[in-house]
């Protein structure tokens, strides 16, 4: 676990408290590691790439075919004994 000593202005405080309240944290050293939490979430997680949403995008331009049930898919493709 690492100390710190920091500077932050009012507005940040107040951000601080309100995280607090809203979690039911104990101390600001609480809200801050849930602020950085959820900022790793938001900023770090992995995108999804251009050339897959275009991707995805011409596919749900496609015509789609209708199988009807199982049983129809089944008779269709021979995929039941």
């Amino acid at each position: 676990m690492v100390k710190a000593l920091i500077t932050i202005n009012d507005e940040a405080n107040r951000v601080l408290n309100i995280i607090k309240a809203e979690y039911g944290l104990r101390d600001k050293s609480q809200a801050i590691n849930r602020m950085a939490k959820e900022y790793e979430e938001l900023v770090f997680e992995p995108k999804v790439k251009a050339s897959y949403l275009k991707k995805l995008k011409k596919i749900s331009k496609e015509k789609t075919t209708h199988i009807g049930t199982l049983k129809d898919f089944d008779r269709m493709f021979g995929t039941h004994e």
